[in-house]
């Protein structure tokens, strides 16, 4: 007679595993699907300053499907019996899209209008230094607002107070807001010196890298900021 039990079924090493790869294809497959339009006009663009407003507007689907995989791959299950990840992915594409643009489109303004300043920087008659200062709020633009996404993804909080959290944990958690712009360096690092489709068909791991080096923020979020 077998001696191994049922409910010990895909609760092991290789099968978690396997739930971990399955569920990152399928985030990963769901997430171009959702942003092919506009992957697909980015490519048709030229690299040219002037373009960087019809960019910034192909980049607009891309909040809330980043959104929908955080909120995918922080509730996928460890079960290979039990793996639900497509509908993870619907549910928090239903719950967090309209959450997720309503920051997501003024930061890429507010990133477009920085982008476009710093490319057309002789003709603004500025000192330098105004260069570097730019420079340096477009990255704290972006970290805020990679905070602000993973916020939004998780909870359900107004905009305005989704913002505010997002600011202060800037750098009340320091450690994963580094980690935060490592990713982000590496992301353009690997665009700028392979080629631009490396980041969006590694954009799974990259996310579920970004959520692990986020659980300080998700877990006093979660314990200080939650009835």
């Amino acid at each position: 007679m077998s001696t191994v039990r049922t409910t010990d079924f895909g609760t092991g090493v290789l099968s978690r595993a396997a739930a971990l790869i399955h569920t990152l294809l399928t985030v990963e497959a769901l997430l171009l699907l959702t942003t092919a339009p506009g992957l697909a006009g980015l490519l048709l663009l030229r690299p040219d300053p002037s373009n960087l407003p019809l960019a910034a507007v192909c980049l607009l689907p891309l909040g809330p499907a980043l959104s929908a995989a955080l909120y995918a791959l922080h509730h996928r299950g460890r079960d290979l019996t039990a793996l639900h990840p497509a509908r993870a992915y619907r549910r928090g594409w239903r719950l967090n899209a309209l959450p997720a643009l309503t920051l997501w489109a003024p930061l890429l303004g507010w990133l477009t209008v920085i982008a476009f300043t710093l490319t057309h920087f002789s003709a603004t008659g500025l000192p330098g230094w105004w260069a570097a200062l730019l420079a340096v709020i477009g990255a704290g633009s972006l970290l805020w607002g990679a905070h602000a996404l993973v916020l939004t993804s998780l909870f359900a909080f107004r905009a305005r107070d989704t913002a505010r959290l997002a600011a202060y944990f800037l750098l009340r958690h320091g450690r994963a807001t580094l980690a935060a712009a490592s990713l982000l360096v590496l992301v353009a690092a690997s665009a700028a010196w392979l080629t631009e489709a490396l980041p969006a068909l590694l954009a799974a791991p990259l996310l579920l890298s970004w959520l692990h080096s986020s659980r300080p923020v998700i877990t006093q979020t979660r314990e200080e900021f939650t009835a």
